[in-house]
């Protein structure tokens, strides 16, 4: 059942996450939070115009407008603006999903709002992303090569062909092509989405593999989900949700591989009986990727067992999990998982906290974390039987 209650709140972060230069990632000054950030703004901008609500839409346009406006000439997407203090592109390095998220983020208002001002505005800037995004496959193979701490999960051991980053690309292409009618970006998204396909699920068979390593490698790589990526030393073993869920909302795959990876959810879900953790199962302190964990933090090591990217527990990805369950029919699961994100978001008097500790459940990470209320009404609107562009 919806709670409205819940679902208020939610709609209240985002308003008072809203200022006149777009969406701050938190409601209060922690580390760097409380600024635009792109990936941030961009999911509760989606969040925002699945809701109609009037005001919030237009903190969309304030924030397409920042992000777009503070592009780098070379076609890179700041990964957070602090007005009038400046532009951050990234720390050690840049940010390669950032630049699928703004066009995703301006094509989805351009075509929801059925308002086709600030794609016009930002036609070149659009053109930029992509021609930056080419130039990340270094070899011309439609794959974007992702360094590490070049995406969401920032602190965490991910680097070389990750698939999350290939399916962001892949939705903005195909959204930037049906709002600019250009065929060369579908042909392009079609093209990634085949490399995806053979590459990505571990079934051998499927097409000629990307590099010949992927042949030995996947003798020993997971199987039943999509893979969290690969690069020429090996395949990552861990679960990814947000990818999961991204290639089942794109209906990557076919209909087997789709409905294998959400009963895996599923059935992590069951044993775990609270939200999925973004990456699973957690590294340990045995474990080998331990030690570039404990090495790679801005602030302070946030990535204990079951922790922040560890097996943390994000609201804002179980969202994204429920849009996908009810992408797939499985609205029992999505409402499910609905209720899970409404029993973390109300822990410490409704404190929205970024993610909860993957065991206990207890949560962590920042409070008032304005995505954490931007995936529940995602996954509410998706109940409700609203849709995001695909």
């Amino acid at each position: 059942m919806i709670n409205l209650s819940d679902y208020h709140r939610s709609i209240e972060i985002l308003r008072k996450a809203s200022t006149p230069h777009g969406f701050v990632a938190s409601l209060q000054e922690q580390d760097n939070y409380r600024r635009i950030w792109t990936r941030d703004g961009t999911i509760n901008s989606l969040a925002a115009l699945l809701s109609g609500e009037p005001d919030l839409i237009e903190t969309v346009q304030y924030t397409l407008q920042t992000i777009f406006k503070n592009q780098h000439p070379s076609g890179f997407m700041p990964s957070n603006v602090s007005p009038g203090k400046g532009v951050s592109y990234g720390g050690t390095v840049g940010r390669a999903d950032n630049p699928s998220w703004a066009v995703i983020g301006l094509c989805q208002y351009t075509l929801l709002q059925n308002d086709r001002s600030l794609a016009q505005t930002y036609i070149h800037q659009v053109e930029k992303c992509f021609s930056v995004m080419d130039a990340w496959e270094y070899n011309g193979k439609e794959l974007l090569y992702v360094p590490q701490s070049g995406d969401w999960a920032d602190e965490y051991i991910q680097h070389g062909y990750i698939l999350f980053n290939q399916l962001l690309r892949v939705w903005a292409l195909r959204l930037a092509s049906l709002v600019y009618e250009r065929e060369n970006w579908l042909s392009k998204a079609s093209s990634i989405k085949q490399i995806i396909e053979i590459n990505f699920w571990n079934r051998l068979g499927k097409g000629p593999l990307y590099a010949p390593n992927l042949k030995h490698q996947l003798d020993a790589a997971p199987q039943g989900y999509w893979l969290m990526g690969f690069n020429p030393a090996r395949i990552y073993h861990q679960f990814d949700l947000q990818a999961n869920c991204l290639a089942i909302l794109l209906g990557i795959g076919n209909a087997e591989e789709n409905r294998e990876a959400l009963q895996f959810m599923q059935g992590l879900g069951l044993r775990m009986n609270h939200m999925l953790p973004s990456f699973y199962p957690a590294i340990n302190y045995t474990d080998p990727d331990m030690k570039e964990l404990e090495n790679n933090f801005a602030y302070s090591f946030r990535n204990k067992p079951h922790e922040f990217h560890n097996g943390g527990l994000w609201p804002v990805w179980n969202g994204f999990l429920a849009a996908a369950a009810m992408q797939s029919g499985d609205a029992e699961f999505a409402a499910a998982v609905t209720m899970q994100i409404e029993a973390a978001n109300q822990k410490n008097n409704f404190q929205y906290n970024e993610c909860l500790h993957g065991e206990k459940g207890e949560p962590i990470g920042v409070p008032y974390c304005t995505w954490s209320a931007g995936g529940h009404v995602l996954a509410i609107n998706y109940l409700e039987g609203k849709r995001l562009f695909i």
